[in-house]
Parts: structure tokens; C-alpha cells; sequence
């Protein structure tokens, strides 16, 4: 269901791109649908207390931090947290690498001979949207999801997440191969794979090493490598991508090597052109100048190496500090 909202959002909100205020407006709309559900919602039998809102608040603070106390625990949940700041590279990344760097025309005249509806939606200028390309995720996970899960769902977890985290990982690193849209989506393709084998597996794995009257409590945070991983993404995704991929990035640097003073207060499109003319080259001479120039595909050897970093911590982790064939 997660994946079905994933995929259907995008697909609804690239068509109000042009306007922000509308997408903003359209989300508030449908999450409202929910308040219709609620007439039909009829919440369980529960247990009432007398427990005062304060005390309530001080109960989740103690469990937070006996959940931190234990230092094995939170050592995996760093470690899956190397898994999801790669994950989250699929939608901080990836979409920008697609927008400067990828050939997405291939796809866009697929999509013009045989459904026009969706390159004249989903398309612009003979390229397709790089949200497009990467919301393909989503889909494949709709798609493939019951399968996946039938394949993993007899492996011991440990075995299920190291598979994912190193699949995951090729998936990604393939990006740096070619500029050509193909290899993305067999990436994305490869990268889903290896995401609905460790996923589902991180949360059944914290329920086998969590002490026996504490397996609520230690599920219930499953999710805040997800939060880590985030935050790490979005480094990488700045600093990282600006120094070794960012297109504008490199062309300045390109231009300043050859000592080719440009005009200030040019927008990077406007600045893409007129360096084009200077150089002499087409825009696409100029994107393939700075391709094999600068190689902005190595990104992706740094996101392969926290996606391999991850499963060897794991490997190391089960082995010597829990000691637990899982």
C-alpha cells in the first residue's frame, strides 16, 4: 500500500509541476479523504488508564533511553542505517544525476510512437522526466513484491539483508556505467530487488535479537535508521554530489582550467549555452566533454561503498558481537 500511495503521488503532482501552490493544495485534499474513512473506522477494544499526559511523556522518555543503553542495538541500527542513506540516494540523487547527466530519449520515443499521453505529461523537449524514471521503484515493487517476498520469506534474516544490501548496491553502482537510460532502469530494477528482500527483514531480525520482554519496544524503533539515513543522505546528496557530480559545478571548474572568464549573474542555463559557444561544441559535445572529462558517474562508487560498508558491518556484527546464527 505504501508503494501504491509512492508511485500514484508523483505521478499526480508531476502534472501540476508548473504550479507548486497546486500540488500543495491537491495533497491536502486527499489526505482530507481520510476524515471521510473515519466514519467507517471503528477503533478497537483498548485497555483505559488514569495515566496523565505527563506521565506518559516520561514513560516514552525511559524506554528511549533503555533502547540506547544497549549498545549492540544501536550499533545495528547504525549499520542499517548505511543501508537506507543509500536507499534514499534513489530519490535525493538520482533524479538530479538524471537531469544533468542521463539520455532519457530513448524512453520519451517509446513513449510518443506507442502512449502519447504519457511523454506529452511525463515529457519535455525529447526527455523524460527524471521523477519519472526514478518513481519506476515504486512500480516494480508493486509489481514484484509478492514474488520477492515468497523467494525470501524461508531465509533467515541475517541472509535475506546481506543479499538485499548487496544487491541494492549493484543496482545503484550500475548507474555509473553510461549515460544511457537503459542501464538506469535495469538499476532501478536491481536496486527494487535487493530493497524488498532486506526491508522487511530489518524489522523480523530486531524481534529475534531484542530481549524477550522488551520485543515491542525494540520493533518500535526499527524505524529510526530510516531517520539517520536520511539525514547522511542529504550530505551526500549536497556536498558530495556538488563537488564530484554537479554539472554546473564541473563546468566551471572546466571553464576556469581553460582561463575563460564568464559573465556573472547568468542562471546555469543560460551559463550551459554560452559556454557551449565559447567551446564551440553542441550542448550534448559539452555534457559528453564533462562526462569523460570529469567522470560524475564516481558518485555512485562512493554510494556502492556505503551499500557494501553496510553488509560487511552487518556480516561482522552477527558473527563476533551478537554470535547468533540468524
Amino acid at each position: 500500500m505504501v508503494n501504491i500511495g509512492a508511485f500514484f503521488g508523483p505521478m499526480v503532482t508531476m502534472l501540476y509541476m508548473s504550479d507548486y501552490n497546486l500540488v500543495f493544495q491537491i495533497s491536502a485534499g486527499i489526505v482530507m479523504l481520510n476524515f471521510i474513512l473515519l466514519f467507517f473506522y471503528k477503533e478497537p477494544n483498548r485497555n483505559k488508564t488514569s495515566e496523565s499526559l505527563a506521565s506518559a511523556i516520561f514513560k516514552v522518555l525511559k524506554n528511549i533511553w533503555l533502547v540506547l543503553l544497549d549498545f549492540k542495538f544501536v550499533i545495528f541500527l547504525l549499520i542499517v542505517a548505511g543501508f537506507w542513506s543509500m536507499y534514499y540516494q534513489l530519490f535525493f540523487t538520482l533524479p538530479v544525476f538524471i537531469n544533468q547527466w542521463v539520455d532519457t530519449s530513448i524512453v520519451f520515443d517509446f513513449f510518443n510512437r506507442y502512449i502519447p499521453v504519457i511523454a506529452d505529461n511525463y515529457g519535455h523537449s525529447g526527455q523524460m522526466k527524471a521523477e519519472f524514471i526514478t518513481n519506476l521503484d515504486a512500480m516494480f515493487i508493486i509489481i514484484f513484491q509478492i514474488f520477492i517476498s515468497a523467494l525470501v520469506m524461508k531465509k533467515k534474516p541475517l541472509n535475506a539483508m546481506l543479499t538485499g544490501f548487496i544487491i541494492a548496491s549493484i543496482g545503484m553502482a550500475l548507474t555509473l556505467v553510461t549515460q544511457n537510460v537503459i542501464f538506469t532502469l535495469i538499476a532501478i530494477l536491481i536496486f527494487s530487488i535487493g530493497e524488498m528482500s532486506a526491508s522487511p527483514k530489518i524489522t523480523e531480525y530486531i524481534g529475534r535479537i531484542a530481549p524477550t520482554d522488551k520485543k515491542a519496544l525494540y520493533m518500535g524503533y526499527s524505524f529510526l535508521p530510516v531517520f539517520v539515513g536520511s539525514i547522511l543522505a542529504g550530505f551526500i546528496s549536497g556536498n558530495v554530489y556538488q563537488e564530484m557530480s554537479d554539472k554546473h559545478s564541473l563546468l566551471m571548474r572546466a571553464m576556469q582550467s581553460k582561463n575563460i572568464t564568464m559573465p556573472r549573474n547568468l542562471s546555469q542555463n543560460e551559463y550551459f549555452e554560452l559556454a557551449a559557444i565559447q567551446l564551440d561544441m553542441s550542448s550534448k559535445e559539452l555534457t559528453n566533454y564533462l562526462w569523460n572529462t570529469y567522470h560524475p558517474s564516481n558518485i555512485w562508487i562512493v554510494i556502492l561503498g556505503i551499500g557494501l560498508f553496510s553488509a560487511i558491518c552487518l556480516w561482522i556484527y552477527n558473527h563476533f558481537l551478537m554470535k547468533i546464527n540468524n
